[in-house]
């Protein structure tokens, strides 16, 4: 192996993407494919089905990648998770790294009109599915079965700045950010690192219509108002969030980093 191959090659690890239907994490999958991992996507598969992401995904991937599996799960769900981390051993082998994909906003609204029960659903997506309920279902199988594991949680540009209007996501964002801190303070004795990052701009099947006329296929004002205050003046390719979580999974580019998003 060259010197980059042993830097960041991911030949060996076994990775359960959640949302792994979605825009985003189906990406990522690919990348992590890419490098070597033998990935299993997990989705409820209720708007994509997970046998078409899979097909996605290896396509994508192509010849010489690992390999791609899913099983469906809501990671809302507490038994649902357990019964997923055996149902993917039987798949890839046991899993040692988790990235958490799930996640998402509903509606907009100005915060005297919001709508208390879309904001706890919103909150229950992000927070709970998107990070709790499988992230704790992964750290008492590894702390049982003494694996030092990885978690990469998605974060967003959102849980530093609040977003016009979408108040629930901004609130469930700024508390990945905060709990990515405090599990890696509480799980790095027993090897388990923890670590997120966090996307700008980048358009998704939830976003699209908020920045994309999809009459003319020109920007909206949100859209204009946006890149007016990105540097790159362009939204990002999703295929550019690669390398940052292919960097967070190698021990060997990033053995000493927890707790950073």
């Amino acid at each position: 192996m060259t010197y980059i191959e042993e830097m960041f090659s991911l030949k060996g690890r076994r990775i359960v993407m959640t949302g792994g239907a979605g825009g985003i994490p189906a990406e990522i999958a690919v990348g992590l494919a890419k490098a070597g991992a033998d990935v299993c996507l997990w989705g409820r598969g209720t708007n994509h089905p997970m046998s078409e992401a899979v097909k996605n995904v290896r396509e994508a991937a192509g010849p010489g990648a690992g390999r791609v599996e899913a099983v469906t799960v809501d990671t809302g769900d507490s038994v649902a998770c357990e019964r997923a981390i055996a149902e993917t051993e039987t798949l890839i082998g046991a899993p040692d790294v988790l990235v958490n994909g799930v996640g998402g906003n509903r509606g907009k609204a100005p915060f005297v009109d919001l709508d208390e029960k879309l904001f706890r659903e919103v909150v229950e997506l992000n927070l709970m599915a998107g990070l709790v309920t499988p992230t704790r279902a992964f750290a008492r199988y590894w702390i049982a079965g003494n694996i030092k594991g990885n978690v990469i949680m998605m974060s967003s540009m959102a849980s530093y700045k609040p977003l016009s209007g979408v108040w629930a996501y901004g609130a469930a964002k700024s508390g990945v950010l905060n709990l990515t801190e405090g599990l890696a303070k509480e799980l790095a004795p027993y090897g388990i690192r923890v670590n997120g990052i966090a996307p700008g701009f980048f358009i998704g099947h939830q976003n699209r219509a908020l920045l994309i006329d999809e009459k003319t296929g020109e920007l909206t004002a949100r859209g204009k108002a946006i890149l007016a205050r990105t540097p790159f003046g362009r939204f990002g390719e999703k295929s550019e969030l690669r390398g940052a979580v292919i960097f967070l999974i190698s021990d060997a580019a990033s053995g000493f980093v927890t707790g950073v998003t």
